[in-house]
């Protein structure tokens, strides 16, 4: 098996994060637009093309500030990021509770369903690789990251925590007293998470399910 050189590596880590982020965030106005409200078609929000979902600090410098310091205090490059969240407007959805919590749910159900599509890029790749070594090293790699980092942002996203998809979910499920109340976390809602973060609590609880996904979508263990 060839050795990836660090652009390579980088670039193995780099193209399923970006494609995951902003597919993330491109399947919640495609939902959004089902439902009635076409705020993200009207501002080119709906493709596949990242370029319009790109957020200059959360997917670009972000991501290569982590890898950096991670890789230079010699851990294993890390890499993780968001893109521009998608604009919704609940007064133009059809049924506002129920279909925010449908526009909500799309964000972690793309992000499964790319992590399938990247178990299938990591079937296919000991093929490539018989043929072109490298190439097949690079779809390896690719595919096993991209595998993961979906998994990661399903589960987070997931959590009931504002302003996190899972909270949306929630929101539309509790009666409008309590809805009101719980949505007033939102403003606390990055201060909690990194709370969580800091005290290793998110971690204690994100890893073993991503983990136990990502052994069951390739068959093998993470660590």
């Amino acid at each position: 098996m060839q050795e990836l050189s660090l652009i390579q590596q980088l670039s193995v880590m780099l193209l399923p994060l970006i494609f995951a982020v902003t597919v993330h965030e491109a399947a919640h106005g495609w939902v959004a637009d089902k439902l009635g409200d076409p705020t993200a078609r009207e501002l080119g929000r709906i493709t596949f093309n990242p370029i319009p979902h790109i957020d200059l600090i959360g997917t670009i410098l972000l991501p290569l500030g982590l890898y950096t310091l991670s890789t230079l205090v010699g851990g294993v490059g890390f890499l993780f990021g968001y893109a521009k969240p998608v604009p919704v407007d609940a007064a133009r959805l059809n049924h506002p509770r129920r279909d925010m919590a449908l526009v909500a749910a799309a964000g972690p159900g793309a992000n499964l369903v790319m992590a399938l599509l990247w178990v299938g890029v990591v079937a296919l790749a000991p093929y490539i690789g018989s043929q072109f070594p490298g190439p097949g090293v690079f779809l390896m790699q690719a595919g096993a990251f991209g595998v993961l980092i979906n998994l990661f942002l399903m589960v987070l996203n997931l959590l009931p925590i504002p302003p996190l998809d899972g909270s949306r979910v929630v929101t539309s499920l509790l009666p409008l007293s309590l809805a009101h109340r719980y949505a007033r976390l939102e403003p606390w809602g990055l201060v909690i998470l990194l709370v969580l973060l800091l005290s290793g609590w998110l971690g204690s609880a994100l890893v073993p399910m991503v983990f136990s996904l990502y052994k069951l979508l390739l068959g093998v263990a993470l660590l």
